[in-house]
Formats: structure tokens, sequence, C-alpha cells
């Protein structure tokens, strides 16, 4: 143990992943890395962030030991000292394992037989006296269990890998779907090439038309038997109970009196100021997963104990064996953790822009002049800003009459009446292609037809572009910032009444509007209630009654927002304006409020923004039911072409549709998504904006999210269909039938993405674990073959593929990555590639 210590200390934070397993060997236990036919893992994951975030997480097999699991507890929390005490730790049981860990593994894991995962051990390469049968189950994070080779192991809605060493067969249950069918191929081809040198052949049966791959199924028959009797229904996939993920209670742990007490705080929504430095916590999620919450201050006996009283928590509350843990230092939280509090600051936090600010509160935010050119050179920095341009783009208005579409007239752009319901396309160019936004502006008091309506219309203006626009829902007093920039500061908001030709409004006698901004790009006026109590000494106010206008300016507003009440306060009205100080109003100005009252005049504070990070859920009907996943760590390569993807920023809520999903998905989520909102533990604002997003059209406030956006990925990607049909002629599979009675040795299944690198000793000396692959006879160097003709290859080369007569070491010298990781590439990047290094 000792030893173990010394070598757990000279651990440096190097991006990538290291894997260890726990030994116990006559009551003692050992730290090792790599070696097979382990129950119990410890995984330290640094990302290559500019934070290099940390992650430590230890792996349970169904049939590890308790000696197992108690070294591993042990062991995580000394490397969680050694390296400071900062990253955040989570507890993984097999087969329930959470979705960021499942991230690290992008093509993958396989469990072994016995409950071992073969996931993190070195695989053997070119072993091919093999058989086994994996069932594979999952769309985002695929897990594949080795399972008895029987056909009493097959149902009908999941997908079937019979792995013969020389052939991997692929037989997909007949309600499987098309997303998980392109993924077990990938899953075939990873084994293909990474555990047979890319030699063993792959096929592919429909399992609802077997007879169309006869030589397949004989195959199969020879190595499962004849079949008898109906396969079983398929397995129902999890889904997360939404009330017992938004119950969320926190409690307080503490050894103040000698003994450990866990004593409940409160229930959700929470907020930041519950947790006091000198304790610990547990924040308990309805029993989904429990958090453990480490102050700075805590005692040393709070903090390492931390997580063993997590799981004495489990117990007690009878939660299942397999409930997620994570463990956190203050300072250290994980995004998921700060997503439950309704708000939460980091130290040195800078304040945000653009606010929402609500009538009676003392809230403001400094307006500063955003430069929107850097917008196209910082995509996160558009996406955070909420600002697809400068708004200098084309503008078109209609609002709902007769449950019909009604032109605007444009010299009274930027006036929304609360009785109305408004359409605003906006219309800009980016790479010379032209761009659509179509915002959909409701009023609190329209009628439900006019609501009905809008969103009818809505479609039908979406489908007249042939489903460009990105569809942007704005209640009424929460208009995002961009909405602002396109009315060049002639923003205003009416409270009621409507804009219809001919219609007269009631007259209000005096009416009052607040203004804010400091520039035309982000300054609105707003009616509030003609009462003294509306007033708010940070803002610029209007008053304005039958005989007067006054502009009434607080101490605490800057003269950049009284330039910009002028501006409003001249489209609002002609007569001329009587300047009013705060504290120097005439009696005219306090009869016209109704008398004086107080208001919100104490010393200016700033609302500040809660940093939360982005979060994706993927929501799909394949499995039969309607469910919303959440993927980790997400990628551009995370949004699937079938479904349709939730992605919360906090201050908007973007859905984006996939070309392929299936209508009940698009209808389906975006009640979803207000659903989402309403039982958020953190209790978000329901009002938050839904954005609707196609893809291929996704603007910069959507794209900025993702790290490395390409705009063509989906130019070249390959669908299943395409990918089946490149695994050649299935006829041609050929297996020694009279061997199939092999040894039940059961292969490595080291499935993990390329660019992931395990340490091969305690002082993280990486090692390049990607397999050799088969190449063709007659390599040529580099030189020999760019641009070489016919006659100067080897006989029968391809001229399409000379890539494949370069050694290893040159191919990655000229592309600059390994095989696989270029056989991962879209064909079009693949081409484009060739062509630099003058092989095409």
């Amino acid at each position: 143990m000792t030893e173990t210590q010394d070598e757990l200390k000279n651990i440096q934070r190097k991006p990538g992943l290291q894997i260890w397993t726990i030994s116990v060997r006559s009551h003692c236990c050992f730290l090792q890395l790599g070696k097979k036919n382990k129950n119990c893992y410890i995984i330290l994951n640094v990302s290559n962030s500019a934070t290099q975030s940390t992650d430590i997480h230890y792996w349970i097999g169904n049939a590890s030991s308790q000696d197992e699991q108690g070294a591993a507890a042990v062991y995580v929390t000394q490397l969680d000292k050694c390296l400071g005490g900062s990253p955040v730790q989570y507890r993984e049981v097999q087969g329930c394992e959470s979705a960021k860990f499942k991230s690290y593994f992008k093509n993958g894991l396989i469990y072994k037989k016995g409950g071992v995962g073969s996931g993190f051990t070195h695989v053997e390469t070119n072993v091919y006296n093999i058989q086994r049968l994996l069932h594979v189950k999952g769309t985002k994070h695929v897990t594949a269990r080795e399972v008895e080779v029987s056909w009493s192991s097959f149902n009908l809605g999941d997908i079937f890998l019979l792995d013969l060493g020389k052939a991997v067969i692929q037989w997909n249950g007949p309600q499987s779907n098309r997303q998980e069918k392109l993924k077990a191929v990938l899953l075939a081809q990873d084994i293909r090439d990474r555990e047979r040198g890319g030699r063993a052949q792959i096929g592919v049966i429909e399992g609802g038309q077997e007879e169309a791959s006869p030589e397949l199924m004989k195959i199969m028959t020879s190595v499962l038997g004849q079949r008898t009797g109906h396969l079983k229904e398929p397995i129902p996939d999890d889904k997360p109970d939404q009330n017992q993920t938004s119950n969320v209670k926190l409690y307080h742990v503490s050894d103040a009196s000698g003994q450990l007490l866990v004593q409940e705080v409160a229930t959700s929504p929470l907020t930041q100021d519950l947790l006091s430095s000198t304790d610990c916590y547990i924040l308990d999620q309805g029993g989904s997963s429990v958090m453990v919450w480490k102050g700075k201050a805590a005692s040393d006996e709070e903090r390492h104990s931390a997580l063993s009283r997590a799981v004495g928590f489990i117990k007690a509350k009878n939660y299942p064996s397999n409930t997620k843990v994570e463990v956190m230092s203050e300072g250290g939280e994980s995004a998921m953790f700060k997503h439950l509090f309704k708000s939460w600051k980091e130290k040195g936090q800078i304040q945000g822009l653009g606010k929402t600010h609500s009538v009676g509160k003392i809230a403001k935010v400094d307006q500063v002049k955003f430069d929107v050119m850097e917008l196209h050179a910082q995509p996160k920095l558009a996406a955070q800003e909420r600002m697809v341009d400068d708004a200098s783009g084309h503008v078109q208005v209609w609002r709902i009459e007769n449950l019909e579409l009604k032109e605007v007239n444009p010299s009274t752009y930027g006036q929304f009446y609360g009785g109305d319901c408004y359409l605003v396309l906006y219309t800009y160019n980016r790479a010379n292609k032209p761009q659509y936004i179509l915002y959909m502006w409701q009023g609190r008091h329209a009628t439900q037809d006019e609501v009905t309506a809008s969103a009818y219309q809505a479609v039908n203006l979406d489908n007249k572009y042939n489903g460009a626009p990105v569809q942007v829902r704005v209640v009424m007093g929460k208009e995002p910032r961009h909405f602002l920039a396109i009315f060049k500061g002639r923003l205003i908001i009416f409270e009621g009444g409507t804009g219809r030709a001919g219609v007269v409004n009631p007259d209000p006698g005096a009416r009052l509007f607040q203004v804010r901004g400091t520039h035309e790009m982000n300054t609105k006026a707003t009616e509030v209630p003609t009462r003294a109590a509306s007033l708010n000494t940070n803002d610029v106010f209007l008053l304005k009654t039958h005989q007067n206008v006054f502009l009434w300016y607080g101490k605490g507003c800057s003269g950049d927002e009284r330039e910009m009440g002028k501006a409003v306060a001249d489209l609002l009205s002609e007569q001329d304006k009587q300047i009013v100080m705060e504290g120097q109003e005439p009696a005219a100005f306090w009869v016209a409020l109704g008398g004086k009252a107080p208001y919100a005049s104490d010393k200016r504070l700033e609302k500040e923004v809660a940093l939360h990070e982005p979060r994706l859920f993927e929501c799909s009907n394949q499995t039969g039911r309607f469910l919303m996943t959440e993927v980790a760590d997400f990628t551009q390569d995370d949004l699937d072409e079938d479904d349709v993807m939730l992605l919360d920023t906090w201050e908007e809520i973007f859905l984006w549709i996939g070309n392929s999903a299936n209508q009940y998905e698009t209808q389906e989520s975006y009640s979803c998504a207000v659903d989402y909102l309403k039982t958020h533990p953190a209790g978000r604002d329901p009002g938050t904006p839904i954005t609707t997003v196609k893809q291929g059209y996704e603007p910069p406030t959507f794209t900025g999210w993702f790290n490395a956006w390409d705009a063509h990925k989906w130019s070249g990607g390959l669908s299943y269909e395409e990918m089946k049909s490149k695994l050649g002629d299935i006829s041609q599979i050929t297996v020694n039938l009279n061997n199939t009675s092999l040894n039940k040795k059961t292969g490595g299944g080291n499935i993990k993405s390329h660019n992931q690198k395990i340490s091969s000793s305690i002082s993280n000396a990486y090692v390049d674990q990607s397999p050799s692959r088969a190449k063709p006879s007659g390599m040529l160097h580099s030189e020999q073959l760019v641009k070489a003709p016919q006659h100067q290859l080897p006989q029968g080369a391809d001229l399409e593929k000379r890539e494949e007569y370069l050694t290893d070491a040159e191919f990655e010298n000229l592309f600059g990555c390994t095989r696989n990781n270029f056989q991962r590439l879209p064909k079009w990047r693949q081409n484009d590639l060739k062509k630099k290094a003058g092989l095409f």
C-alpha cells in the first residue's frame, strides 16, 4: 500500500485517459495498470481544454469482491488528494455507467463474460480461434455484453454480433432502428480493425428478412443450432422518471458532535448560499444520483469519508446499489451539479450583458457596446451573446389578423402590442448564401386562437423557404438581444391593445414607459403600470398624459441611456418633452402617477450571469417510446440526423431537427422542452426562449457551442445503408463450418476511440495501441506514389487507393493521422486530403 501511495504522488495531469486495475492477493491490495480479468478499475481522465478539468471514475464489475470495491474507494480518495482535491469523483457500476464515462469510449464498451470489462485491456490482434455472441445496445453510447452463444439470448428489438474470428455476423432485430444498426456496424468494423488487423469479414442479416441472406443464416445455424419457437420481445430501454430527477434535496453532513450526522437542509429550487465552506453536503436527486460536495474548510474526516458516506446514504435510503455517485470539492463542481441550483456564481465571474430586467427590482446591467465583427472570428462568442450578425439584414413583419397573415406597414416596424401576435422574418447572408430567422412574438393578451394561428402560419412560412428558417419563440418582455438589434432602437412594447388599422384602442389616460439601453442595438421601451412603484432609480422613464410628456431620468442612469431615452420619446410622441430629474419632480408628475409611493431607489445592483455549461439531449422515439437522453462531452458528431436534439444553454433552449427525424419526434420535442423547463429542479424561467434549428441551417448562436463546427459534415457522411453496402458481397464470407466447435476462448474487446491513450506505466509513459493492419503487397515510398502513372504501380493496383501502398509511418507522415482515423473521416474529407498529398 505504501509503495502504491508513492506511485500515486508521481502522477501528473496530462491530457488523456489512464486506467488502473485493483488486484487483491492474500488480503493485500495492489494498484496495477491494464491487467486482464480484473473486476474493479480506476480511470483518470484529463480534458484537453485550457482548464484541464479532471475526473476520476472507479468502475465496479458485477463479479467484483467487497475487498476490491473497498480498495478502489480508498485509492480514489488518495488519488484525489494527490491531485489537489479538485477532480470530480464518480462511482460507476457495470451496466449503469454514467453518460460521461461512456463518452470516453466512442465506439462502445464490451463486457467480457463473467462481468469483466475488457474495454480496459490491451487486445490481442490477429487471434481467430474465437466464438462469442455480443448483445449490442444503445444509439449514443454503445455497450456490448457477451452472452450465451444460443438463440435463447436473442430478442426482436436489439442487435447481436456473432464473432467467429475471421467473420463477424451482425443480426439486426426486426424492431431495431437505423441508428442502432449504424452504431453496431461501426462496432463490428472496430472489432475487425483493432482485434483482427483488418483481416476479418463482416456480414449483416436483417432479422425481418433472413431469407435474403441464406449463406449467412447457414453459418449462424451451424453455430447456434436450428431455431425453435419464437424470439423474445424487445427489452425496454430505461426511462428516467422526470418527477424523480426534479425532486432534489440537500442534506448537511457534519461530525461536530463527534458522530457523523446527516440532516435535510432544503429542497429544490436550491441556491448557492446554502453551501458553507466549513461543511460537507449530500445532494440527492430523487435517488437517480447522489452528489457529495466538500467545503474547502471542512474537517479532514468529513472530506476523506465523503465517498463512503455517500454509499452509506444510498443503503440507508434503500436506493439501488447501482445508484450513481459523484464527489466534488468546492471550486471544482461538475456542470450537472451547478445545473441543479437556481443560480451559480464563480469566483471572479464577469457581469452579463443584456439580461432581462424585472420592473420593481433594482437589478441593473452595464450595457457595453458589442463588436459584432468578433462573432465571425470567435463562434463561441456569437453563441454566448446570441447574435448571428450585426443586425443589418432585411426585416419583414406580419401581424395575425382573422387568423391570417397581414403585412405590417414598415413605418410602424418595432411597435408590438400585447393584444396581437406577430411573425418577424429576418434575412441575412453568410458565405453568399441567404439565411433566415423567423421570430414568433406572442402578446400576453392575445387570444388562444391567435397564438395557435401564429404557430400555424409560422409553419407555412417555414415551408415557403423550404424549411431553412431558424424558428425562435419570443415571449413578450423577454425579447432576445438580436431581436432588439434588428429594430435599431425603435422597439416599443405596448402592454395591451392592437396595432390593427381602423381599430381604436381604449384611452388609458396616462401611460408610463420604461426605456432601457445605451445604443440602438440594445434599446427597447416597455409599457409598465402607471404608478410610482414602477419607477427605478437606474433607468429612464417616459410619462405621457393628455397635457404633458415627462422624460424622467433616474440618478443611476448614464448619459448614453438618457440619449436613447430621448430618441424613443420622439417615436412615442411629437410633443415637447419636459425633462424631470429624480428628486426634482413637479406636482403634475406625481398626480399623473396617482401620487407618490416608494420605488426601487437603493444603490445600483448588477444582475450576474448564472454560469452554467450547455447540455445536450437526444430526443427520440426510435425505441417505441419518446425518450430524452443526455449526451456527455458532446460534439457535432453527436447530432443524429434521425433524431431531434435539445441543447440547453441556460439562457436559451435550442431544438435541432435532423433531416430524418420523424414528425412525432419533432412535435413531441417542443412540448418536452416546455416540460423540461417547468420541471427543472433549479426552478427555471418557463419563458426561456425556445429556438428551432434545422439541420444544415444552423446559425452561429447554435454552432458556437460546438468545438470546431464543420459546415460540410453531413455532405459526405455515410448512412447505414451506405455503410452496409461498403462491406462488400456478403455471400463471399467463408467460415470453416467444421471448426465451429472452437474452444470458447473469449477474445479481448478493447473498444475505445483511437485518439485516446492509455498509460503504459505509472509514470505516464503513453503507448499507441492501434493494431497493425492488413496491407496490400508491394509497399512503395510516397514519392513513388505521388501522381505515378499506372505502369509504375504494382500489378492490379487501384489508382484511386494509392494510399494503401504506403507504409504505416509514411501514411501518418503524409496525412497526419493513422489509417483507422483516416477511414473514419467523411469521403469528401478523405478525397480532399488525398488531393493535397498528390494521391488523387
